[in-house]
């Protein structure tokens, strides 16, 4: 049993990125708001958007920690799973950058 990395959809739009041993148990602890210092408490309804399980712990930590560092934009391409619009949002696009002069 391995780790699923999940991302939701809060009620305001914003999107939520954790790691769980137990999807289905922590989904209803986030709709049922156990705890109010959560970031999704004030946010529900919840929607379960994207889930990848995971075999290595290390490496379903290291995915969390990247994809919340995500833009919108590029979180959404995953969850559709548009590749090519994920490597366009992975791309750099500060007008500074050498591609943008």
């Amino acid at each position: 049993m391995g780790l699923t990395l999940y991302i939701l959809e809060c009620s305001d739009a914003s999107l939520y990125t954790g790691v769980t041993n137990d999807l289905e148990r922590r989904f209803a602890e986030h709709q049922e708001g156990l705890n109010p210092d959560a970031y999704t408490y004030s946010k529900r309804p919840v929607r379960l958007l994207f889930a990848e399980t995971f075999q290595d712990y290390n490496l379903a930590h290291e995915w969390e920690k990247r994809i919340k560092g995500w833009s919108k934009k590029k979180k959404w391409a995953l969850i559709k799973g548009e590749w090519k619009s994920l490597k366009l949002f992975s791309e750099c696009q500060n007008d500074s950058h050498h591609k943008n002069k």
